[in-house]
């Protein structure tokens, strides 16, 4: 067990270096220059090559790249080009915003999905069955933006429910941070519920042919027993590896969701970086993002090690 988990971690290595890299040469060969943002549009030739040269841009690209690995190697993600923050300073006042959007996103995906997923497969091809399939398709196919708008102009302008933008921290008391993330989180929510609903249906469906589900019926279980506690529980490998995967994508793709609701999030702090082409911001958090995905695809190999004894170390 022990030398299957060291194995795993290793080959997560490679990954995070071919990442780094390719981001590095993303931004470095990309148009744009910072010196330019940082001076002006009516800075001179010199100063832009005096401002080059503090930034380290005028040295090859193989020196700028190990330097910039050295530098992560120790801990240091750089700083700011722009406002000459610490960058892992920034991230971190970024970072509850965009946790706390995901994690009751991620709660309301899993409450509404797998219920619905368990129905739809337990009333295959009825109505019920596809109503709900019909839905998932309107949840994939409607963008996230508009969800948003929707929701803002039902609870917010025309029932004024909700307030309609901004967030308040979990330490301001459970109410305005709950009166906060809901519309955002059910905007967020609304792709992986979709997709989750899908896949608890498909799963669902494989297992409930099985003869032991059969057998659960014949013994004279509750329907519901029968679903939850044996037919939900032998199909949920599949369904917790989409719920992972969708938590590390909640994460990152919070961008649209921010902007909506004016969050002051990790979404928002790449987009200004973006446009102010601040190179360590950038890849700071682009290294994050594909980090969370690897720990988490870390987590459900390990999550398959443990329970599936088909699995040799």
């Amino acid at each position: 067990m022990f030398a299957y988990f060291i194995r795993r971690i290793l080959a997560s290595i490679p990954v995070m270096l071919v990442v780094a890299l390719f981001v590095f040469l993303l931004l470095r060969l990309s148009p744009g220059d910072p010196a330019a943002i940082i001076a002006g549009d009516m800075a001179s030739p010199a100063q832009l090559a005096n401002i080059r040269t503090a930034l380290g841009l005028d040295q090859p690209l193989h020196i700028q790249f190990f330097v910039w690995l050295g530098e992560l190697v120790s801990g240091n993600f750089g700083t700011s080009l722009i406002s000459q923050t610490p960058v892992l300073t920034m991230i971190g006042q970024r970072l509850e915003p965009t946790v706390s959007l995901a994690v009751v996103a991620i709660l309301f995906t899993v409450v509404i999905s797998v219920p619905l997923g368990v129905i739809a497969a337990w009333r295959h091809g009825r109505f019920l069955d596809n109503l709900v399939m019909s839905a998932s398709v309107v949840g994939f196919s409607v963008p996230v933006f508009v969800i948003g708008y929707l929701l803002i102009q039902l609870f917010a302008l025309e029932l004024g429910w909700l307030p309609v933008q901004g967030f308040r921290s979990l330490s301001e008391g459970i109410a305005p941070f709950a009166s906060r993330i809901v519309l955002p989180a059910l905007t967020l929510s609304s792709i992986y519920i979709a997709l989750i609903t899908r896949m608890t249906r498909a799963s669902m469906l494989e297992v409930l042919d099985e003869d032991y589900i059969r057998t659960a019926r014949a013994k004279g279980l509750a329907e519901r027993a029968v679903l939850f506690r044996h037919a939900l529980r032998n199909a949920a490998v599949p369904i917790l590896t989409v719920i992972g995967t969708g938590f590390a994508l909640m994460i990152s793709g919070v961008v649209v969701t921010e902007s909506v609701f004016n969050i002051p999030g990790l979404g928002r702090l790449i987009v200004d970086a973006v446009l102010a082409r601040d190179y360590p911001v950038i890849q700071a958090l682009i290294l994050l993002t594909a980090g969370l995905y690897v720990i988490i695809n870390l987590l459900i190999d390990f999550s398959y090690a443990i329970t599936d004894p088909r699995i040799r170390y």
